[in-house]
């Protein structure tokens, strides 16, 4: 991976782009084989991997540096990320592991200092870990609103029942950041103050892992779970009752352009390595480079790979600076892991049987892709979500401007 300085960026964004560059290149791609998280040399690779990180200041980029993280705020993490995301192990050598980090981040904003202590401060540390449970195998993940797991309000508790899945993380969590609709029981609040965030520790009775749900035909530790009278403090509330769906979207919001400049990183590596096969690969008298086929197959992928980086840093600058970027979040969402999939279904179609084999990375790439397609919000309801802002707009006397 060459990373050159970006003219006109930051100077601090260039340094931890070619910071991260240099511990990717030198300390994780070289020991791939090695870091599967069956290999036996994985722990010693991880603990060096790590201390070189440590050292180099570019710990847990996406916490504040009071709490142990490198500080440097949305526009660098999101520079930083497609850099990490040439290897699928990057992440959590740099101290960035969901659901966890997606859970400090939360705790960090809407914890009170007990909860903090209690849950924050040792998920930091690596002391215990987490998981986020949300999505309902009864009610469409493209509706929040939908969301059927009931925390009712018994004296100093909430009891809470209620069936998830896709709960990522569960398997050996400590606690659940649990989703739930706190609404009174006449039915009172608007649609969007009837979601809370509580947590829940795995060990709280009720508390039912039913089963690891497999995805693309693989084991997975994404678990179906019943919440079945899970009895917690109310003091385990996040925030006040019926900030859920904004704690969500507080969330969310940031993560697709963390996905998106990740997803970009991957297409980057795909790139690489279908030019290099191109170029070593000889067939049917010739190099693959010399066919046009495969010519083609470069060229679409550099237009693909140029237009979602350019559409997700155009987003993220919308955020840095306050603007609101919703239409753009929604536009990213759709076209990036899109333009992934088919930057590494041509990068599997010149490597040929190796594409789809486990030696190289592209298999797991691809399907990472065709997930990202569902997960934060299917492509149909971003397209909805663009159409109305649209229009809204216009029904407002206005009109587009692309500039802004």
């Amino acid at each position: 991976m060459e990373i050159a300085a970006i003219p006109d960026l930051d100077p601090e964004i260039n340094e931890v782009r070619a910071a991260t560059a240099n511990i990717v290149n030198h300390y994780i791609i070289p020991n791939e084989e090695n870091l599967g998280y069956d290999n036996p040399e994985r722990p010693r690779l991880a603990h060096e991997v790590q201390d070189a990180v440590k050292k180099a200041g570019l710990w847990a980029p996406h916490l504040p540096k009071e709490y142990g993280g490198m500080g440097i705020g949305f526009m660098k993490h999101a520079f930083m990320n497609e850099v990490l995301a040439w290897s699928p192990y990057s992440n959590p050598l740099f101290g960035v592991v969901a659901p966890d980090s997606g859970n400090q981040t939360i705790l960090i904003k809407y914890g009170t200092e007990e909860q903090k202590e209690r849950w924050l401060k040792p998920l930091i540390d690596g002391e215990i870990r987490s998981c986020f449970s949300m999505t309902e195998p009864d009610a469409p993940g493209s509706s929040p609103y939908a969301i059927q797991t009931r925390a009712v309000r018994d004296g100093d508790e909430w009891v809470i029942n209620g069936r998830k899945w896709f709960t990522s993380g569960a398997k050996g969590a400590a606690f659940a950041i649990v989703m739930c609709r706190t609404e009174e029981e006449d039915g009172s609040g608007g649609v969007r103050d009837k979601m809370t965030q509580i947590i829940v520790p795995t060990d709280t009775p009720g508390f039912n892992i039913v089963r690891s749900v497999p995805v693309w035909g693989r084991e997975s530790n994404h678990c179906e779970i019943v919440y079945d009278n899970v009895r917690v403090p109310v003091t385990n509330q996040l925030g006040r009752t019926g900030t859920g769906h904004q704690a969500a979207q507080d969330r969310l919001g940031a993560g697709r352009v963390f996905h998106c400049m990740n997803s970009v990183g991957q297409m980057w590596r795909a790139f690489d390595l279908m030019v290099r096969r191109s170029i070593e690969r000889e067939v049917h008298g010739g190099k693959l480079e010399t066919k046009q086929f495969i010519q083609g197959f470069i060229a679409d992928s550099y237009i693909d790979i140029q237009a979602a980086r350019l559409m997700t840093i155009r987003t993220a600058e919308v955020i840095d600076r306050g603007g609101d970027p919703r239409t753009d979040i929604s536009a990213i969402k759709i076209f990036v892991p899109a333009a992934m999939e088919r930057v590494i279904d041509r990068a599997i179609q010149v490597h040929g049987a190796m594409g789809v084999s486990g030696d190289t990375p592209l298999a797991g790439m691809y399907t990472g892709a065709r997930t990202l397609r569902i997960a934060d919000g299917p492509d149909e309801v971003h397209r909805i979500v663009i159409a109305k802002n649209v229009f809204k707009r216009y029904h407002a006397g206005g009109s587009w401007d692309f500039g802004v």
